[in-house]
């Protein structure tokens, strides 16, 4: 089984949504289900259909989840002497070498990238380019929106 690197962070959000599933949301939608059977012929019962549907798409995310846990590697980058290297898990202070402008990104796992809140994943262009640089160097790499250029300015280990 590959494994799939995740910050601690990242852990705790997947396993804190597992634990909500299991025993929230199943049991709500069990109670659902037996609300709809008792209400006769679940043969034509829209409200039975609704909720073993839902039922079926939280057995699914279970699954999902398990499996992400299973494969998870939980990466502790405070752990990690710090370095100017970028390693999964680090804060990055880029200059964009076209605009001049400054971005800050933490380098997370796939399943924790929003880059609207500053988290790029580990396997995207940008990702993938910055991991084992330094501070001080420049990276090129092609984006959706073309060709970027970015100097390293900080390398933050929290």
């Amino acid at each position: 089984m590959q494994r799939v690197p995740m910050t601690p962070t990242g852990f705790a959000a997947i396993s804190a949504e597992l634990k909500n599933l299991k025993e929230n949301v199943r049991l709500s939608i069990v109670r659902d289900i037996e609300e709809a059977r008792a209400h006769g012929d679940i043969s034509e019962n829209s409200e039975f259909e609704d909720a073993k549907h839902r039922q079926s798409l939280c057995d699914a995310r279970i699954r999902e989840l398990e499996g992400k846990i299973a494969a998870a590697e939980v990466i502790d980058v405070s752990r990690v002497p710090a370095s100017e290297r970028v390693i999964f898990g680090v804060t990055v202070v880029l200059e964009d070498q076209g605009s001049g402008e400054t971005l800050t990104y933490r380098i997370v796992g796939t399943d924790e990238a929003d880059v609207k809140k500053g988290l790029i994943s580990v396997t995207s262009p940008i990702g993938r380019a910055l991991v084992g640089k330094e501070t001080g160097d420049e990276v090129k790499f092609e984006a959706p929106g073309g060709s970027r250029r970015f100097a390293i300015s900080e390398v933050h280990y929290k």
